[in-house]
C-alpha cells in the first residue's frame, strides 16, 4: 500500500496527512529496527546511560549480547568499573525499562521474566558480571512501592537501579 497526501492542496494536506506521515514514518523505522536486528532502544536508555558515566562506570558494550547455546539475547547496556581502593572491577549488565504502558504491571511481569532469562544466561556466560534492571525514579516511587510489586521482590528478587531522569544520576542501588 502507497500513501500519498493529496495533491489538491498545494502546501498543505492538513492534520489527516501529518499523521498519516507520522504513522508511516513510524513503522517505517520499526521495521528498519526489526530488519537489523537491533531491539528498540528503551526511551530512558540514554538517561541511564548517562548516569552511570556519571557514576563512574566505563561503558564497554551498548548493546551487551548474551549467547547461550542456540539463542542470542541482547541486553541494554555493559559497564565497568575500577574499585581504587581494592585494585578490583566491578561488571554490571543493565536492562533498561520505561513502564510507560497503560498497564505497568504487566511491563512489571515481563520486565520479570526478561530479567529472569538474562541472569540464566549471565550466570553461564559472564558469571563476572551482576544483573541490574535499571527504572526511573517515577516508576519506583509509584509500581515499585506498590504493596504487590513489593511482595513480588521479596518473592523474586531483582537488583534494582533507580535513575533522576532529569538529573541524569543514580539515585538508589537496591540489591
Amino acid at each position: 500500500m502507497r500513501v500519498t497526501a493529496s495533491e489538491n492542496q498545494p502546501g498543505s494536506d492538513g492534520l489527516v496527512g501529518h499523521k498519516v506521515r507520522t504513522f508511516v514514518r513510524s513503522h517505517l523505522n520499526h521495521l528498519k529496527a526489526r530488519k537489523s536486528g537491533m531491539p528498540r532502544r528503551d526511551k530512558i536508555h540514554d538517561a541511564v546511560k548517562n548516569a552511570l558515566v556519571k557514576d563512574g562506570w566505563t561503558i564497554t558494550a551498548d548493546p551487551f549480547e548474551l549467547e547461550y547455546e542456540d539463542a542470542v539475547l541482547q541486553a541494554d547496556l555493559a559497564a565497568d568499573r575500577t574499585l581504587a581502593a581494592e585494585r578490583a572491577e566491578e561488571k554490571i549488565v543493565v536492562e533498561i525499562k520505561s513502564f510507560l504502558s497503560r498497564s505497568p504491571l504487566h511491563e512489571l511481569q515481563a520486565a520479570a521474566g526478561q530479567y529472569q532469562m538474562y541472569q540464566m544466561c549471565i550466570e553461564s556466560v559472564a558469571p563476572e558480571r551482576q544483573l541490574y534492571l535499571a527504572i526511573g525514579q517515577p516508576v519506583w516511587e509509584k509500581l515499585f512501592r506498590m504493596r504487590i510489586a513489593q511482595k513480588f521482590l521479596d518473592r523474586f528478587p531483582m537488583r534494582l537501579l533507580i535513575v533522576n531522569l532529569q538529573t541524569e544520576e543514580i539515585v538508589l542501588w537496591k540489591q
